[in-house]
């Protein structure tokens, strides 16, 4: 029963990331693409969290956190660009 549960979860991720890839390519914004590769992201997260249930392994978390610290470095760098026009300050001396 568990695993049938999981393999649905599964599917419904599958599911979101492609919905997500349509919106990270048809996005009417560059702001909406940016939402949509941190939806990715937390997507990603979230079918590898499932799939290392599903296998019972914990092998996986440190995958997990990896992918979530650069989707989030990642979303930040994005918003810094679109905000300044650059992401990294550069001070003349």
């Amino acid at each position: 029963m568990m695993e049938t549960i999981l393999n649905c979860a599964l599917l419904l991720i599958v599911f979101s990331i492609l919905a997500t890839i349509f919106r990270l390519v048809r996005g009417p914004s560059l702001p909406d693409r940016i939402q949509a590769l941190d939806m990715l992201g937390i997507n990603i997260i979230s079918a590898t969290a499932v799939f290392s249930v599903l296998i019972r392994s914990s092998a996986f978390f440190e995958v997990i956190l990896l992918i979530g610290i650069l989707s989030f470095v990642g979303t930040i760098a994005l918003a810094r660009f679109i905000e300044r026009g650059f992401v990294i300050e550069q001070h003349s001396e």
